[in-house]
C-alpha cells in the first residue's frame, strides 16, 4: 500500500497520545500522580495536542476533508467510524481529568475515576484505529492477528515514554515509571519481530489461480499488461519496496524505536539528575522516530489482492 504521510503521522502521534493518556489515568488511580498544575497542564497539552494532531493529520488523506463527519454515522458496520465515536468521546474524560488537575489541583476522588474512564476509551480507540486495518481481508499483511498487539503495545511503549520523560522534566520520579516503560519497550519490539516474522513466512492466501477461479486449469499467469503504465489501483495497493531496502528500514526501526530507547532509559536509571532528564526526553523522541519509519514499513510491505490481476504476487 501507498504509505501516505498523513495516516503515518495519525497513526503515530495519535497512538503516543492516547498512550500517555493510559497511563496518566492509571496512575491517577493509584494515587501516584503529582497534584502540581503546571505538570498537569503540560501533560495533558502533550497528550491532547498529539491526539488532536494526529486526527486532523488523518483527514488529509481524503478526497473530500470537509465530509470526514459523515464517517460517524456508520458505527455500526465500519471500524473507521467507531474509531472517530470513540476518540471524540475520549476527549470528554480527558478533559474533566485536566480540568479536576488544572483548575483544583487534584488528581484523585472523582478525577481518578475520569482518569480511569479516558484511560480506558484510550485503549478502545486505539484498538478501533487497529481494526481499521485488521479487518481488510484482501491485504493479508495487515488481516492477522499480530496487528492490534502491535498498535497496542507501540501506543504503550510511546505513552510510558513520554510520560517519563515529562516527569523527568519536572523533577518527578514516579514509581515504577521507568521499569515500565522498559517492560513495554521489549514487550512491543518481542510483537513487531513476531509481525515480521509472520508475514515473511506465511504463505499468501490469494494466489492468481484463486482470484481468477481458473486454479483448476493450471498454473496462471499474466497474458498481457492491462494498462501500459502505472494506474491508481497499482500505485495506492500495489506500492513496492525493494527487500534489501525493508531490511534497512527494518534495523533502523529496531535501533531508533526499541535499542536506543532502551539503553538511554538504563542510563537514566544510573544517573542522577539533569542528565536523566536529558537521557528520558532523548529516549522519547528517538523512539518516535523508530515509531514513523516502522509504520512506514507498515504500510510499504502491505499489497491488496487487487495487484494479483496485474501480474504481482502478494509474498514478493
Amino acid at each position: 500500500m501507498h504509505p501516505a504521510l498523513s495516516v503515518i503521522f495519525f497513526t503515530t502521534l495519535s497512538g503516543a497520545g492516547y498512550g500517555l493518556l493510559f497511563w496518566l489515568g492509571l496512575y491517577a488511580l493509584a494515587g501516584l500522580l503529582p497534584a502540581d498544575r503546571l505538570f498537569g497542564a503540560v501533560a495533558m497539552v502533550l497528550a491532547l495536542g498529539a491526539v488532536s494532531i494526529g486526527l486532523l493529520s488523518s483527514t488529509l488523506h481524503l478526497g473530500h476533508p470537509e465530509r470526514a463527519w459523515r464517517a460517524f454515522s456508520q458505527w455500526r458496520t465500519s471500524w473507521l467510524s467507531r474509531e472517530g465515536v470513540a476518540a471524540v468521546a475520549t476527549y470528554v474524560p480527558a478533559l474533566l481529568f485536566g480540568a479536576g488537575w488544572v483548575l483544583f489541583g487534584s488528581t484523585g476522588g472523582v478525577w481518578a475515576l475520569t482518569g480511569l474512564a479516558c484511560a480506558i476509551l484510550a485503549v478502545v480507540t486505539v484498538i478501533c484505529t487497529a481494526w481499521i486495518y485488521r479487518s481488510l481481508k484482501p491485504i493479508p499483511r495487515w488481516h492477522n492477528h499480530w496487528v492490534m498487539p502491535n498498535y497496542l503495545a507501540l501506543a504503550a511503549m510511546t505513552g510510558a515514554l513520554q510520560l517519563v520523560a515529562l516527569s523527568g522534566l519536572f523533577g518527578y520520579s514516579l514509581p515504577g515509571a521507568d521499569l515500565i516503560a522498559l517492560a513495554t519497550i521489549v514487550a512491543a519490539m518481542l510483537a513487531k519481530l513476531g509481525y515480521w516474522r509472520f508475514i515473511d513466512d506465511d504463505s499468501p492466501a490469494s494466489t492468481p489461480e484463486s482470484a481468477t477461479g481458473l486454479g483448476a486449469l493450471g498454473k496462471v499467469r499474466l497474458f498481457e499488461a492491462p494498462h501500459t503504465s502505472e494506474n491508481y489501483l497499482l500505485k495506492e495497493m500495489g506500492f513496492q519496496i525493494a527487500r534489501k531496502h525493508a531490511q534497512k528500514l527494518r534495523r533502523i526501526a529496531l535501533a531508533f524505536a526499541f535499542a536506543l530507547p532502551s539503553l538511554l532509559l538504563v542510563i537514566a536509571l544510573a544517573l542522577p539528575g539533569a542528565v536523566a532528564a536529558l537521557c528520558a526526553l532523548l529516549a522519547a523522541e528517538i523512539a518516535m522516530i523508530g515509531v514513523l519509519t516502522e509504520r512506514w514499513l507498515f504500510f510499504a510491505e502491505a499489497k491488496h489482492a487487487v495487484t494479483l490481476y496485474y501480474g504481482r504476487s502478494l509474498a514478493a
